[in-house]
């Protein structure tokens, strides 16, 4: 009996938006090197159904498509499957085109076939030619009559090395809206239901999943399956960790699927992750990607990895990312054809083995932030990669109308990145992470953002007071980091359509990129402009009437760190666009936490090796269950 690795499916809802990542129905040609497309046959309205769609006479469409090409590179590198089919049900005449990419994309036809009236035609295609990347697709080609795809799927002869299914893990805080639709999604999928074990839906929040008014019909719908579990806020890690310790209890399941709170499920996407993990030749985590949930083509990163040096993360070939489906196909990305290895993969999605958990424990008490990369990294040391998977993704809350690097997050942002480098790190004092560190607090005071800094400056004091404080502040960090934010007026965000702020000389707008003075600034200009800042910031006072009233107003694009400290005060647009923020320059703050990050970064450095040695012997206690069962219990 074959074995169904993917199904050929089509948009849930009825989102134009969204065809260009299931379908290709449109005529592309090449101008100045760049895609363009000429004819637009895409149409909803030729979406029949989860699994069926109309291709209109004398029309062809392509399925060499995010979502319903199949990504044989990976099949054939991180399992023993060397033969798969492709099995596609038609109505009507037409002719049927399988298409083989390489890892550089290059375009071979590896089958043709006619068919006429109810049709369902095979194809044996070998998965032994694509270690270095590459997809199979078809096309599927209209006469002078429509065609109808009334279904497709690749399969599999081969027996799968595990069978067990997976429980879902779901961590939310105050996103009841988004996880009933995600309930409902699964509800609607009984083949995705099929590989799942149990949902636990871990609820940190004040305002309960459960108690929407849509919760009890979805809850009727999903049965034993569901289970919410509510708990004191322990953040993202202690969600996960709720989640992975109840997947721990139950035989049935092999795996635990960690999913954000605030998305968009694309349901086969789960049972993708858990075939592929079943395949798998030994343990994998199982990442997915992450489209932008108001930008839906939008795909934000490929495959996830951590430089050595400076130690932070980045999207491979990160000057091509985000990448829009709307503006270039798969047929037309080379290289999106290439296989291409992770170092992690974001818990907005990812798909982990019991057996991974077993052996390496569960997450650091980080809260948020690289708690996620850390365990990857860390279970990568244990001989476990981690393959993100094309294909499988979900929609996310993109970053674009954020800036956590100023808000109460950049506690966590700098603490967890330096407490993963003294866990992993082999560079000796981290390498260039700390010189990296304290160029982040120096161009947010430049910038007049004292609050970021502050956080930060608690963040080296608190690793510096060694690993137990991770698991002693789990809860309240977060609070405190909020509670902070009251003294800087600069997190304020003016909203109020009553208060009306300008600017004493107006809004600076920056138009002319070409201009060496409005450029990044590199080398011996970046020397000259940090001196000159760094002296007028020390030693000069704000004038009276920049305190008075801000001296310019930026948009958040053009509020640089190489513009804004050129003034005294700036009115600056919030990341979101909500209201304004106004920055002031405080000789004071300035002076004093500059000295104190000086003083915390030479501490820091000078202590690296005994921290380091340290974290990792109290790494075992940091991930073990008993640690993390006294969290879930306290204040519960």
């Amino acid at each position: 009996m074959p074995f169904v690795l993917q199904n050929v499916v089509f948009p849930a809802d009825r989102d134009p938006d969204l065809l260009s990542l299931y379908l290709d129905a449109d005529t592309w040609s090449t101008i100045d090197e760049k895609p363009v497309r000429v004819t637009n046959h895409a149409h909803i309205g030729d979406v029949l159904g989860r699994n069926s769609i109309r291709v209109r006479a004398g029309s062809r469409t392509s399925f060499a498509s995010y979502f319903n090409a199949f990504p044989a590179s990976y099949w054939q590198h991180w399992t023993s499957v060397r033969a798969i089919s492709l099995t596609v049900r038609t109505e009507g005449p037409g002719t049927i085109l399988v298409y083989r990419s390489n890892g550089s994309g290059v375009q071979q036809r590896l089958y043709t076939a006619e068919v006429t009236g109810t049709a369902e035609t095979s194809f044996d295609i070998a998965l032994t030619q694509f270690s270095d990347g590459g997809w199979i697709w078809f096309d599927v080609v209209a006469d002078r009559e429509p065609v109808v795809l009334a279904g497709a799927e690749w399969s599999t002869d081969a027996e799968p090395v595990r069978t067990g299914k997976a429980s879902l893990g779901i961590t939310t805080y105050n996103k009841p809206g988004y996880c009933v639709e995600t309930l409902q999604s699964l509800a609607d999928s009984p083949d995705v239901l099929a590989v799942v074990d149990r949902i636990f839906l871990v609820d940190q929040g004040t305002e309960r999943v459960d108690q929407r008014d849509e919760y009890p019909e979805v809850a009727h719908a999903l049965g034993e399956q569901l289970h919410v579990i509510t708990q004191p806020n322990l953040g993202g890690s202690g969600g996960f960790a709720r989640a992975m310790t109840e997947t721990m209890r139950r035989e049935e399941s092999d795996f635990v699927q960690l999913l954000d709170d605030d998305v968009r499920i694309e349901p086969e996407s789960i049972r993708r992750s858990v075939i592929f993990g079943r395949y798998a030749s030994k343990p994998v985590i199982v990442g997915a990607h992450m489209f932008d949930l108001l930008d839906r083509p939008r795909l934000h990163a490929w495959a996830e990895v951590v430089d050595e040096e400076p130690f932070m993360w980045r999207t491979l070939y990160q000057e091509q990312m985000p990448h829009d489906f709307r503006e270039q196909n798969l047929r037309q990305s080379r290289l999106l054809h290439m296989r291409m290895d992770a170092d992690y993969n974001g818990w907005w999605m990812c798909l982990i083995p019991k057996s991974v958990i077993k052996e390496i424990g569960l997450p650091i008490p980080a809260f948020i932030k690289w708690d996620d990369a850390e365990f990857c990294l860390r279970a990568d040391e244990a001989g476990v990669p981690t393959v993100t998977l094309p294909g499988a993704a979900l929609w996310h809350v993109s970053w674009v109308g954020k800036d956590d690097s100023t808000d109460w997050q950049a506690y966590f942002h700098a603490r967890n990145r330096i407490v993963t480098a003294l866990l992993h790190s082999g560079a000796p004092e981290g390498g260039r992470l700390l010189r990296h560190s304290r160029r982040v607090d120096l161009k947010h005071l430049m910038m007049m953002q004292y609050y970021p800094v502050a956080l930060r400056n608690r963040a080296l004091r608190d690793i510096l007071s060694g690993p137990e404080h991770m698991r002693r502040t789990l809860s309240t960090r977060m609070p405190e980091a909020r509670q902070l934010a009251k003294r800087f007026p600069e997190t304020v965000v003016h909203r109020d359509p009553k208060e009306v702020l300008h600017s004493r000389r107006g809004r600076q707008v920056f138009e002319l990129r070409g201009r060496h003075d409005l450029d990044n600034p590199t080398g011996l200009q970046l020397r000259l402009f940090t001196a000159k800042a760094l002296l007028s910031h020390l030693l000069r006072r704000p004038a009276p009437e920049n305190v008075e009233m801000p001296e310019v107003e930026f948009g958040k694009e053009d509020a640089h760190w190489w513009r804004v400290p050129a003034f005294d005060s700036a009115l600056v647009s919030a990341a979101d666009g909500s209201g304004k923020q106004v920055y002031t320059r405080d000789r004071g703050k300035f002076r004093g936490m500059l000295l104190d990050s000086i003083r915390l970064h030479r501490r820091l450095k000078r202590e690296w090796p005994r921290l380091a040695r340290e974290y990792r012997e109290a790494l075992p206690r940091l991930v073990a269950q008993e640690e993390w069962n006294a969290s879930f219990e306290a204040d519960a």
